[in-house]
């Protein structure tokens, strides 16, 4: 198995307990599911059933043909995002060289490759060299304490219409008070808090938050 360089939490059986997530359970092929499989016992950072399943049947009704990618991980929510929508192209990006390169190599196991642009970087440096404009669906999974920062750019990305999906942001329950704040995440609590108040009260997208998974925040650019 691969050693990636830092420590994650363990998604198999979910981020956060809802009351939804028995009835949630995406509909993905073995292949994606031995991969997820092999994640989980790593403790990588895939998605969980209710994202997962989120993202399915989200993107089976709007179709987006441009999508972009902010964490890669090895490549499991991408490659749902891409089975789902059968002709979209991906622009995905990693900051973990590991988990990048074993994200190419799943890809081509599943013969999705060409349909893919993976990226290795910074996703704040990656984003300013992308084309604005060009996007209908951006899923926004990576560092958490970076969201408002990329927020910004992100909305000139997406087209008129595009959607933003940001994951993980109840963040363990910890945004409702539904588990104490432990002391190191204070201020990853506060961030993320900062990103749900932007993006809600922006003039320019239509927001909602679902309490789903480890909480999902929905905006539509006007």
């Amino acid at each position: 198995m691969t050693e990636f360089d830092y420590a994650h939490k363990n998604t198999e059986n979910g981020e956060r307990a809802t009351k939804t997530a028995p009835f949630n359970k995406p509909q993905i092929g073995e292949e994606i599911q031995v991969l997820r499989q092999n994640a989980f016992k790593a403790e990588i950072p895939v998605s969980d059933d209710e994202t997962l399943c989120f993202l399915q049947t989200f993107l089976s009704t709007i179709k987006p043909q441009n999508i972009l990618e902010l964490g890669t991980a090895v490549g499991v929510s991408g490659a749902v995002m891409l089975k789902t929508c059968t002709g979209a192209h991906l622009t995905t990006v990693e900051r973990d060289e590991n988990f990048y390169k074993a994200a190419v190599e799943n890809f081509k196991s599943l013969d999705l490759a060409d349909r893919v642009t993976a990226i290795l970087g910074d996703a704040g440096e990656v984003i300013e060299g992308l084309p604005e404009n060009a996007f209908d669906f951006i899923f926004l999974d990576s560092a958490k304490v970076q969201y408002i920062k990329y927020l910004p750019r992100l909305k000139k990305l997406l087209k008129s219409g595009g959607v933003l999906v940001a994951d993980d942001v109840l963040l363990f329950g910890y945004i409702t008070g539904e588990e104490e704040v432990p002391k190191k995440r204070k201020m990853l609590v506060e961030h993320i808090k900062e990103y749900i108040t932007a993006v809600t009260n922006d003039k320019e997208l239509y927001t909602t938050v679902l309490d789903a998974g480890n909480g999902i925040a929905i905006s539509v650019k006007k």
